[in-house]
């Protein structure tokens, strides 16, 4: 707990035979929804009915920007959605997603899940050349990299585009006529294609999503995963796929396992939810300790609490509920009261852990507020002890490519050896995974681990 997510984009491609005015953009709302979790300020979809590209985007959960009416307005057979938590660029309407841009050769709108490294050199070249910019997001810098070589074609331009940028992408782009998905050359954020359901026989088309929850949310079918620097293309003619030419290496954010993915999600092939319960198995044969419980922390400790109890044989139990009605903790606007929303958020069942010795299973700690006030909620349900376990290893780097992380000196973990962590949250003991174990746990070393150790693929 305590890491902030990057953001949520989906795709709807629906073809010309079918009735579909206003389906793609309930599809993309449908995909919105479940993938709330990945961002919570801000909601937008965009769809072209052939000709024009509409838009509606505002700040907010989806459910509260969208109306029934909305759909109306929205109708079109493509569509793309974003929701955003904010990693680069501050938290306004203008930096607000997708983006949209109208110019002589057309219109093309853009939901990006990242963040670009390059992105101040990139924006200063866009501006000496003559560009203007109503936000201070690196989307809108991708965008009018494609919108100034779009004469070449939109596949051309995209290409272009990808060999300026570096840094971690995941896209969903819009024109009159195509849905095109990007995923960036070390496929460090997640983005996946699936087919829509039949209707009356017919093909019901593509979707492109963060997440194939989102897909599994329009009762779609998963296809696979957009490779690592692929360039997927969806029109009237079918699908076509291209990638740039440069050393495509796989490196997918390690934390889409531990903590930002749902756990019905399957990522690059391996199921969310395995990997926290193969993650609390390795946690359990590394780091044993005689208890009479165990318990996770909702809702990504959950999975690895399961597997900690699977293999330690200490009874699993609730112990800890959450409030289905509040956001993740980062929504609170100040640090104070993001530590003293934990309270709000989280409770202890005194039933399941009175007069016990109790193994609670977070994801990870990041500055260790988060981690004491868990402590004490379990004290003050009578946890007669309290020994705190951690499916990733200790973060000590800030992340650059998608996640907002706190700066190296509030890394708790950058900072203070274990022994001396366990005494600050107020823990009888504490242990994190070892890096080799998570690796081991995730069955491949195909990962970005730069927030354990400091190496990044860009």
């Amino acid at each position: 707990m305590g890491l902030k997510d990057e953001c949520g984009v989906c795709g709807i491609f629906r073809p010309e035979n079918l009735e579909s005015d206003s389906t793609a953009s309930s599809m993309a709302y449908f995909a919105l929804v479940s993938l709330q979790h990945r961002g919570q300020e801000s909601a937008g979809i965009v769809v072209s009915d052939g000709q024009t590209l509409k838009l509606k985007k505002e700040m907010g959960l989806v459910g509260d920007v969208f109306h029934k009416e909305d759909f109306e307005e929205l109708k079109g057979r493509i569509a793309i959605g974003h929701v955003r938590y904010a990693t680069a660029g501050g938290r306004t309407i203008e930096n607000a997603q997708p983006m949209l841009n109208s110019f002589k050769l057309g219109s093309i709108a853009l939901a990006h899940n990242g963040q670009l490294v390059n992105y101040e050199p990139l924006r200063e070249m866009l501006e000496d050349s003559g560009s203007t910019f109503n936000s201070t997001s690196d989307t809108e810098v991708i965008l009018k990299l494609i919108a100034r070589s779009y004469k070449k074609g939109i596949e051309n331009a995209i290409h272009g585009t990808m060999q300026l940028i570096k840094g971690s992408y995941a896209l969903c782009i819009l024109t009159q006529d195509s849905l095109i998905g990007v995923r960036d050359p070390n496929g460090i954020r997640p983005l996946c294609l699936g087919k829509l359901p039949e209707v009356d026989g017919k093909p019901g088309g593509y979707i492109l999503a963060s997440e194939s929850c989102a897909i599994d949310s329009v009762n779609g079918e998963l296809i696979r995963d957009i490779k690592p620097g692929e360039i997927i293309i969806i029109n009237k003619d079918g699908i076509h796929s291209s990638s740039i030419d440069v050393k495509n290496r796989k490196q997918t954010c390690v934390f889409e396992y531990v903590y930002f993915s749902r756990p019905d999600s399957v990522i690059d092939g391996i199921p969310v939810q395995e990997a926290r319960y193969r993650m609390g198995q390795a946690l359990a044969l590394e780091s044993f300790v005689e208890a009479d419980v165990v318990v996770g922390v909702p809702d990504s400790g959950i999975g690895a609490a399961m597997g900690y109890s699977k293999a330690s044989g200490i009874p699993y139990v609730t112990g800890i509920v959450k409030n289905k009605y509040i956001g993740r903790t980062f929504i609170a606007p100040t640090q104070k009261e993001r530590e003293n929303m934990v309270f709000v958020k989280l409770n202890a069942i005194s039933s399941d852990l009175r007069g016990k010795k109790v193994v609670v299973i977070d994801d990870s700690i990041v500055r260790g507020t988060t981690s004491r006030r868990l402590v004490q909620i379990l004290r003050r349900a009578g946890a007669k002890e309290v020994h705190f376990r951690v499916s990733s290893p200790p973060v000590k780097f800030p992340c650059h490519l998608g996640i907002d992380t706190p700066s190296k000196n509030e890394l708790i973990s950058s900072m203070h050896e274990v022994d001396e962590i366990c005494k600050e949250i107020g823990a009888d003991t504490l242990a994190f995974i070892s890096l080799d174990g998570m690796i081991k746990a995730l069955g491949g070393d195909s990962f970005c681990k730069g927030c354990f150790n400091g190496e990044y693929p860009v």
